[in-house]
């Protein structure tokens, strides 16, 4: 029997999402994404940060090109849903150097995008099930809604495919 048709949702750098239906998708070079998924109630989320952190101003809105506060941003959905982070199994990517040799070693932003997820991960209680980071390559990730299954291509067949016109 051929698989159902589902809807993908692609997140660019700086995107989240928390959704009961459909995928998830996004493509990673240092930038870390974070994936949720509530076993007993079939449902998750998607982070895909920039930066670690930034020193916010009170008052600023939350953005979710920053890890802690995109997960924030998705701690909060968990709680809308009526669960808590640690319900959640977590999967970890990214945070590749994708920079030059010699480049990078000023700015390290993969390695720091990686110390914030782990980070993270241990602040809201997550259950991290699998973590693919560092390297020198680029990752597609798709988390499966409900099932909680994980594609991951890693090297440079990762992509994600084309917009068509409609």
């Amino acid at each position: 029997m051929a698989e159902a048709p589902r809807h993908v949702q692609t997140l660019l750098p700086g995107q989240w999402a928390f959704v009961r239906t459909g995928a998830l998708k996004t493509l990673l070079g240092s930038c870390v994404s974070i994936l949720v998924w509530h076993r007993a109630r079939g449902y998750g989320g998607m982070c895909h940060y920039l930066l670690p952190s930034r020193q916010r101003r009170s008052g600023d809105a939350l953005d979710p090109r920053y890890g802690d506060e995109a997960m924030e941003l998705m701690a909060q959905a968990m709680q809308r849903m009526g669960t808590r982070s640690n319900e959640y199994e977590a999967h970890l990517y990214g945070g590749a150097d994708t920079l030059p040799d010699g480049v990078n070693m000023s700015f390290n932003v993969g390695e720091r995008n990686i110390e914030k997820g782990m980070e993270l991960a241990d602040r809201y209680g997550l259950n991290l099930v699998a973590v693919d980071v560092g390297d020198q390559v680029p990752r597609t990730v798709t988390l499966l809604i409900p099932e909680g299954k994980v594609r991951l291509v890693r090297g440079p067949s990762a992509k994600l495919p084309k917009p068509t016109l409609s």
